[in-house]
């Protein structure tokens, strides 16, 4: 079988030789908007946004994709299905490091971090009076996957009450209960924290919309790590401005967000650049989760 690898995922000439093992040849293509040569000639691909610059129908005996992102909404799944290419994605790889910045971004602002970082570049001693707490807030999840799980983990930890909601609901311990989608409405009146972990689908789009935000409570904090079309952003800006305490930002409707944007100088606002994925072991997580995908693909080949 021939894979090609692009530079989503830097693969090692150790790691080619352990693919070599189970029958693959590996060719590298470092940049995924680049030309590809013979596409046709590929059985399997490991990328990330390889068919946003190629055309998938050029992979005429595509079999296998595996991802090096936890979400699919940079594929043609319509196509993939149709044509019953089989495709794996990076779940779990990024879930720790995105959970920990969710919780570093909340705490940043509930203990005024901009404050007091702020005041030591200028030299300043001046106490701030107006801390919070994070113990005893509910925090709700949406999108109770594996992001979302390990988000519950850690707020649970800091003595919060966690909720979730979900498409699919389900009995788990590590939230006191998740809600179906329908009641979105009802878990965010009730939340001191929102955090938004769950896939951009047709269905999710601007999820987070105006009416959303009327339902959430005055002084609530958003967090931001799934994708930048769940919510609408007008909306979020105008919620900024009127009721919600503050938000925590990763990723946005456009990237990168424009210099323009009312949102950088906000006070109340966490901007980071699309950054709550990165971790020192993502790479050791992400080969074992394409190394074990391909011995099960191969295995099943070779039977």
């Amino acid at each position: 079988m021939r894979i090609l690898v692009t530079g989503s995922f830097r693969i090692s000439h150790e790691q080619i030789d352990k693919l070599s093992q189970l029958g693959a040849q590996v060719t590298f293509h470092a940049d995924e908007r680049a030309a590809v040569e013979n596409p046709e000639s590929y059985e399997a691909v490991v990328c990330n946004g390889l068919f946003l610059y190629h055309k998938i129908e050029e992979f005429t005996n595509l079999r296998f994709i595996q991802l090096t992102s936890a979400g699919f909404d940079r594929v043609p799944m319509d196509y993939i299905t149709a044509h019953g290419i089989e495709i794996a994605n990076a779940r779990g790889v990024y879930s720790l490091p995105m959970a920990e910045y969710a919780l570093f971004g909340v705490l940043n602002l509930l203990k005024q971090g901009r404050f007091f970082y702020e005041n030591q570049k200028d030299h300043l001693w001046e106490k701030h009076r107006g801390l919070q707490e994070l113990c005893g807030k509910t925090v709700c999840i949406i999108g109770c996957g594996s992001v979302g799980t390990e988000c519950a983990k850690r707020f649970m930890a800091f003595g919060c009450h966690v909720i979730g909601v979900d498409l699919y609901p389900r009995d788990d311990a590590n939230f006191e209960h998740i809600a179906p989608l329908e009641q979105l409405f009802s878990c965010l009146q009730k939340s001191d924290i929102v955090v938004l972990t769950l896939p951009l689908t047709k269905e999710t789009h601007h999820i987070m919309n105006a009416q959303a935000f009327e339902n959430m409570r005055r002084g609530a904090i958003l967090v931001n790590i799934a994708r930048g079309a769940v919510l609408d952003t007008s909306a979020l800006i105008e919620a900024l401005q009127n009721k919600l305490g503050g938000a925590v930002l990763d990723v946005f409707e456009e990237e990168p967000l424009n210099a323009q944007s009312s949102l950088w100088g906000m006070e109340n606002v966490l901007i980071t650049p699309h950054n709550s994925f990165v971790g020192e072991n993502n790479s050791e997580r992400l080969w074992n989760v394409i190394f074990q995908s391909f011995q099960k693909f191969l295995g099943e080949d070779i039977r």
